[in-house]
């Protein structure tokens, strides 16, 4: 490749989403610069050139891990082996620490620059993830105000750029403004249905969150229920959850998820990034979560902290409801869910610290990644 060629590797939605505005601004600076490598549709909108779509890397838990492993490694090998054999001037892995810091650590073995975007949750679980991260990054771009702390004695530079979903948010969102582009009635109480974008996850997660919202609208706690579709393939598997509840007032969307969180007054949500976006969209939720058994016998332990939802973890205390597993029941999303609702001092409270999280993540991301990239890529 020639030195104006960079190759950015990103896996699921959350990653495409970061990665599309970090490109954009990079193009930008430098119009001349072309962007190659494993990215969704957000990235390629921002001039990226995909060699495999990053739905592709997507995937949840060991057992969803295990039965695509010969897949994952064939295409983390043909990607090794062309980038080694044409090198890029910079690469950039966006997150899918799993797939990209093996790879990282290759290419930075044979002089290749190496940046990771969104830094891996080593402060909640696999600490031992450090002593390969040492081998594989030069330079650690983290989204969260207390990472780069983490980073002070292990040679890594580590700089916090802000997260990126705080600059899109809205400070306010405009709810009435969303029920109108998703053709919603403008009143009555309207739930968010967020199972995930990894088909592990909508398999394990949507039949009881959809369940959850039958037992809400029975009560009359909600009146209407809204799905945003992660990717085309998972439209089938939505379709078939949803077909099992004729009589439920729901609505399918092709992605918007951004949409329908500020639509709505509550959300169901898988853990993961959607967490800190129903957060930022200072939207009260339900975290719920669901591994298959043999996953979830492997990961139980390798936790540091008590919480797994973002809000969470960033409050330092449990603000939201968390269900995992076994307690991520239909009935217990449901009361959990009623809850909140019923407690409108709570609910008050809920939208003020998300307010202030939302401040304390604001930074002008965009640009600083692109900056940070520039700088390490010079000679």
């Amino acid at each position: 490749m020639k030195g104006d060629t960079w190759a950015f590797v990103a896996g699921e939605s959350s990653g495409d989403l970061l990665a599309g505005h970090v490109l954009r601004a990079l193009h930008h600076r430098a119009p001349l610069l072309r962007t190659v490598g494993i990215g969704g549709p957000r990235m390629q909108e921002a001039g990226l050139e995909a060699w495999w779509q990053s739905e592709r890397l997507a995937v949840n838990g060991y057992a969803d891990v295990l039965a695509r492993l010969p897949e994952l490694l064939w295409m983390r090998r043909r990607l090794r082996q062309r980038l080694l054999a044409d090198p890029p001037a910079v690469f950039v892995g966006v997150d899918a620490p799993d797939f990209n810091l093996q790879l990282e650590r290759r290419l930075r073995q044979v002089g290749i620059p190496v940046a990771h975007l969104v830094s891996p949750s080593i402060w909640a679980w696999r600490r031992e993830r450090i002593d390969l991260i040492r081998q594989a990054v030069d330079h650690m771009l983290c989204v969260f105000p207390f990472e780069p702390a983490i980073y002070a004695d292990t040679g890594v530079k580590a700089t916090y750029i802000g997260h990126p979903l705080a600059e899109v948010i809205p400070l306010e969102p405009d709810r009435e403004a969303a029920r109108l582009a998703l053709g919603l009635p403008a009143h009555g109480q309207c739930l968010a249905v967020l199972p995930g974008s990894r088909r592990a996850e909508v398999k394990h997660l949507m039949a009881p969150f959809l369940e959850a919202a039958a037992l809400l609208v029975k009560r009359g706690l909600m009146s209407q229920v809204v799905v945003p579709i992660a990717h085309p393939g998972l439209k089938p598997m939505v379709q078939q959850a949803a077909a099992q509840h004729p009589d439920l007032p729901l609505h399918l969307v092709d992605g918007r998820s951004h949409q329908v969180m500020a639509a709505c007054d509550l959300a169901l949500v898988a853990s993961g990034t959607a967490t800190l976006e129903c957060a930022l969209f200072k939207r009260p939720m339900v975290i719920g979560y669901r591994l298959s058994a043999l996953s979830y016998r492997l990961m139980s332990g390798r936790g540091y902290l008590p919480d797994v939802g973002l809000p969470n973890i960033l409050a330092g205390k449990r603000l939201v409801p968390e269900l995992l597993q076994h307690e991520c029941t239909p009935q217990a999303l449901a009361d959990a869910a009623g809850d909140l609702l019923e407690q409108p001092a709570i609910l008050r409270q809920l939208q003020d610290r998300f307010h202030d999280m939302h401040l304390s993540l604001r930074r002008d991301t965009a640009s600083l990644a692109a900056q940070a990239l520039l700088d390490m890529a010079r000679p």
